[in-house]
């Protein structure tokens, strides 16, 4: 059963947009928002009722969780996750509303994520199987190709390293590098902070 939220308006107006920005956040058992994840709710309920080319999209539309993880050069960004039944409405206004939410949250770079969760390994003689799509694998594969849309991964590598650690190079579709190359590092920030792995992002040479 959902939670019922009720405020008395104050001045300055908190009160009514904490009630307006809980319709656009549902949190697993009702936990509560941190207070960054209500502004990034806020944002989300702001352009449904004030941008005309994304209202009727964002109408149904809400996210799980928002952080903010910390990238080269001293910058940030802003990590949303979004309920997995809803990535593909999410995907198809991806890149209009990843434009219209970085402009509230000025010189932040934005990442949608589905959200996914990871199963453990049956014990051994259980009759239970683990849908491939959960195991930890599958996850961060899928995860990857969130972080880089609209950019699709046309290749993976993996480097090894005279210490034993390795690294991915994830190269991406040439077509998008006008709008994904200034984000390569944000992308392997994020990657990294959700995972724990190393990857560099790259284009594949176009030979002439």
């Amino acid at each position: 059963m959902s939670k019922k939220y009720t405020f008395e308006c104050d001045i300055d107006g908190r009160s009514v947009k904490m009630y307006t920005s809980r319709k656009k956040i549902h949190k697993d058992k009702e936990a509560e928002p941190t207070e960054f994840e209500e502004s990034v709710a806020q944002a989300f309920f702001d352009l449904e009722n004030t941008n005309t080319e994304l209202k009727s999209d964002l109408k149904d539309l809400f996210i799980n969780s928002a952080a903010q993880v910390d990238v080269s050069g001293n910058r940030k960004a802003v990590v949303i996750h979004v309920p997995y039944r809803l990535r593909k409405a999410f995907r198809k206004i991806h890149v209009r509303l990843v434009r219209e939410l970085e402009k509230k949250f000025s010189g932040k770079d934005v990442i949608l994520i589905a959200t996914r969760r990871i199963m453990r390994p049956p014990k051994k003689g259980s009759s239970v199987q683990r849908p491939r799509s959960r195991t930890l694998t599958a996850v961060h594969d899928a995860m990857l190709e969130d972080i880089v849309v609209p950019a699709e991964i046309v290749g993976k590598r993996v480097r090894y390293c005279l210490d034993g650690s390795k690294i991915m190079k994830v190269f991406l579709d040439p077509k998008e590098r006008n709008n994904t190359e200034y984000k390569l590092g944000t992308y392997a920030s994020v990657y990294r902070k959700l995972s724990g792995k190393e990857v560099v992002f790259e284009y594949p040479v176009i030979e002439a």
